[in-house]
């Protein structure tokens, strides 16, 4: 509580699903302040418009969460934006950074970077040993480059940056849009409207062997915050709950949640993604002293409830 107390905080991407959390998370640490400004007010893509940000909100320390996300889909219909967007974001606030002489800076990576056929669990170490999985390889290197800007400008500048590498987030205030969407909220909105509509089936991408592991967005805040409060090294950090689980099995949790009692059908002419997903997260625990509170079905179980009462409340505003 101290530490937050002395420190002025900027959140990009303040206004996003896991921006919105970290907002969360730092005023109830009591930071002295938090600024969580929207695109609209600073487009993080002009060095111009970071300048000025830095200089309006005054911060100490800086959470990087802003970016272009989503799922397979969308990063296979997109890959030139969601590359060029999320490196030049991250490259022009790194200088920005630097030049305004921040004392912090937290930049958020992505599993995505890791190579296709790491092996599992996935360490940190292993972080430049291969290409990433192809259908989101452009959002991987480009978050990858980050890494690349902080170690060097650490070490000619002293800039004191540090990057995370979250696994796959949900929870409540995702983005349960079937096409931009990642997989836990597009399975959640499938499943309840097919149960809604009486349908017999859902299809889902793929054949559900694939893995992946999954962190409750309360839980990454709490690591993203962690991080910035207790570690200030150049080493990237994995931050994830260690679970992993099929795509299959993922699809039965979820249908339980919901109520769905159909048939699942599996659309293998689609892609399934890198084969397996599951961090080592033991370099989170050793030196910042992190490790995810929520487990899956719990987590699944809040995410549930919650879209069904914001899908309510869309009703009864339609009358």
């Amino acid at each position: 509580m101290n530490f937050w107390s002395r420190h002025r905080v900027l959140v990009t991407g303040g206004g996003g699903f896991l921006g919105r959390a970290l907002v969360r998370t730092l005023r109830e640490r009591g930071a002295a302040t938090v600024a969580a400004p929207r695109s609209a007010e600073f487009d993080l893509r002009e060095k111009v418009a970071i300048r000025r940000c830095l200089a309006e909100t005054r911060p100490d320390v800086v959470l990087h969460a802003a970016g272009v996300v989503g799922g397979i889909g969308a990063n296979r219909a997109q890959p030139g934006r969601f590359f060029y967007e999320n490196a030049v974001m991250g490259i022009e606030l790194i200088e920005e950074a630097r030049r305004a002489g921040l004392p912090k800076l937290v930049c958020l990576g992505t599993i995505c970077a890791y190579p296709k056929l790491a092996p599992v669990p996935f360490r940190e170490e292993d972080l430049w040993n291969g290409y990433p999985e192809e259908t989101n390889a452009p959002y991987g290197l480009a978050k990858k480059m980050l890494l690349v800007q902080l170690q060097a400008y650490r070490a000619e500048y002293g800039l004191n940056g540090i990057y995370l590498l979250p696994v796959n987030l949900y929870g409540p205030h995702d983005n349960f849009d079937l096409e931009t969407g990642h997989v836990i909220p597009a399975m959640i909105r499938k499943f309840v409207e097919a149960r809604a509509a009486g349908a017999a089936e859902v299809v889902l991408w793929g054949d559900g062997s694939p893995t992946r592991e999954f962190l409750y967005v309360e839980d990454a805040a709490d690591g993203i915050v962690a991080a910035a409060e207790r570690y200030d090294g150049g080493d990237p950090v994995n931050l994830g709950s260690g679970e992993e689980i099929s795509i299959h099995d993922l699809a039965q949790l979820v249908a339980e949640e919901t109520g769905y009692a159909g048939a699942i059908r599996w659309d293998t002419a689609k892609p399934n993604g890198q084969p397996r997903r599951k961090l080592d997260v033991s370099r989170a625990e050793k030196l910042f002293g992190w490790h995810a509170q929520t487990r899956l079905a719990e987590g699944l179980k809040r995410t549930v409830a919650w879209y069904r009462a914001e899908t309510e409340k869309a009703v009864v505003a339609r009358g």
